[in-house]
């Protein structure tokens, strides 16, 4: 079925289409944020050259979203997640008005550096409460398919936001208030996100049961006990905890792989003088990235028909041990973009499934949590990747013993997902652990 085909599907629910809105013009918002805040891309691919460089721009971007998952997972068990929303979209709107004002008038400094982290970790955090939303507003049986199709046409907004942020950044005045005229339209955007919010009724989202007051201060305090309580409550269920820890490996791989991308393309693909020439062969990597992320939004739903999203997963994950075994033999160019292909496939794939395990098997009580301890999940495996990209890559990003043992790694992934799998199915044939959460 295509994308439209799915998308035809779970928009007959109402809740899908206002969540849905709410994601596409909240990420589209993303989009022109990213381009308004071009000055600031000390993170720029063209501007590094060795694998320290590259691993340690990609630790500072994300360490501190690894550090809003915790408290995003507390809060979204207890506050109203179409009130994240609502709030969350608005605070951005205050902190990209801020920063536009701080570019225009005084220029770029610490400040726009913090404001900028804290602005993409309230990123996260929104998206986190999209996802922990969206079981509620769609069928348990059709769960797969929203998860296939949104993230994806969720980027696409963003692609969208960046091109509309690009073509603003054209007719505004060059200058310090060049990036200032976007950020402008930026915060315009999530002010419209913020408001599509309200259409969702106040407990649509849930959780079931939140807290209030004192109370929540209270939780607040106790983040470490109730991320605690969540991993126990993931690992009672087996199968969501296993999803979890599939994402994390194949999270660190691909880290890895991303960063060997980058100097691959701009030491080996291209001339290390050329800094543009070495961009736009990256910006080719992603575009073929890309595809295989659309190609799985296409094949996920079928291969629902047929396997089971653990199965699927183990399929992935030997799509990206073939995509490293192909970097192993050869670096030309050709090479590098069908690997590129097979790895976003790969990447796209294992990720729709993880979200649906995860998503299906976790109490709703716990799902913020779910997502909270993902995310960090999620980002401490890419910080990880980047200090392991810095030790074992050279600058010019190919090492083949480097990317044998990557593809030893998914098979090693792939390979405990199936034992783990059998091993659960025993043990549900046997009848319940005592003190063990079912299956939801």
């Amino acid at each position: 079925m295509s994308v439209l085909g799915d998308l035809r599907v779970v928009a007959v629910h109402p809740g899908f289409r206002r969540l849905f809105a709410v994601r596409l013009v909240s990420q589209t918002g993303d989009g022109m944020f990213q381009v308004g805040l071009a000055t600031l891309f000390f993170f720029a691919p063209e501007r590094m050259t060795t694998a320290t460089g590259v691993a340690t721009a990609f630790a500072v971007l994300l360490l501190p979203f690894t550090v809003v998952g915790p408290w995003a997972g507390v809060l979204l068990d207890r506050w109203r997640r179409r009130q994240v929303l609502l709030v969350g979209n608005a605070v951005r709107v205050v902190l990209t008005l801020v920063l536009a004002a701080l570019l225009a008038g005084v220029g770029v400094g610490p400040a726009v550096y913090v404001l900028t982290l804290v602005t993409l970790s309230v990123n996260r955090f929104l998206l986190s409460a999209l996802s922990a939303g969206l079981p509620r507003v769609v069928p348990r049986d059709q769960l797969l398919m929203a998860n296939s199709i949104t993230p994806t046409l969720g980027a696409a907004a963003a692609g969208v936001g960046g091109a509309l942020g690009f073509v603003g950044g054209l007719v505004a005045p060059e200058g310090p208030a060049h990036d200032a005229v976007v950020l402008v339209g930026a915060a315009v955007v999530f002010a419209v996100a913020s408001a599509l919010a309200l259409r969702l009724g106040p407990d649509q989202l849930g959780p079931t049961h939140r807290a209030a007051g004192d109370e929540l201060w209270a939780k607040l305090r106790e983040v470490a006990a109730g991320l605690g309580a969540g991993a126990r409550h993931l690992v009672g269920r087996r199968t969501p905890a296993m999803a979890l820890g599939v994402m994390t490996a194949h999270r660190f791989v691909y880290g890895v792989v991303f960063i060997a991308s980058i100097l691959i393309s701009r030491n080996l693909l291209a001339d290390p003088r050329d800094s543009a020439a070495g961009l736009a062969t990256f910006g080719l990597v992603l575009g073929v990235t890309a595809i295989g992320f659309a190609a799985a939004v296409v094949l996920t739903p079928l291969a629902h028909e047929r396997l089971e999203p653990e199965q699927w997963i183990v399929v992935c994950l030997s799509v990206g041990a073939a995509s490293q075994l192909l970097l192993a033999v050869t670096v030309e160019r050709t090479a590098v973009l069908v690997g590129a292909a097979l790895l976003g496939l790969a990447a796209q794939g294992t990720k729709i499934a993880v979200d649906t395990i995860v998503q299906r098997d976790t109490d709703d009580d716990f799902r913020g949590r779910a997502f909270g301890l993902y995310d960090v999940l999620y980002n401490a495996a890419f910080v990880g990747a980047a200090a392991l990209a810095a030790a074992v890559l050279p600058d010019t990003g190919w090492s083949r013993p480097a990317f044998v043992a990557l593809a030893v790694a998914y098979v090693v992934t792939a390979v405990a997902l199936r034992a783990g799998v059998r091993r659960v199915a025993l043990e549900r044939a046997r009848g319940p652990r005592p003190g063990a959460h079912p299956p939801a």
